[in-house]
């Protein structure tokens, strides 16, 4: 998490940026900081949910029978 979060803000520079060449570094870096925060809340609250339910369901199942 601590080398994803990084890597976010490293990229805020690269979203802001201004002169010369500034609208194609904008679009790139604004297209990585959101795929990388999207793969970040994926991975870390998304994907723990999903364990949690199956568990409840498989738990679920087995007081069923």
């Amino acid at each position: 998490m601590m080398t994803a979060v990084s890597f976010i803000i490293g990229i805020v520079p690269m979203m802001l940026a201004t002169g010369a060449g500034a609208q194609s570094r904008r679009i790139i870096g604004t297209t990585v900081f959101s795929g990388m925060l999207v793969a970040t809340v994926i991975g870390i609250l998304f994907i723990p949910s999903l364990y949690v339910l199956f568990q409840r369901l498989r738990e679920w199942a087995h007081r069923r029978m």
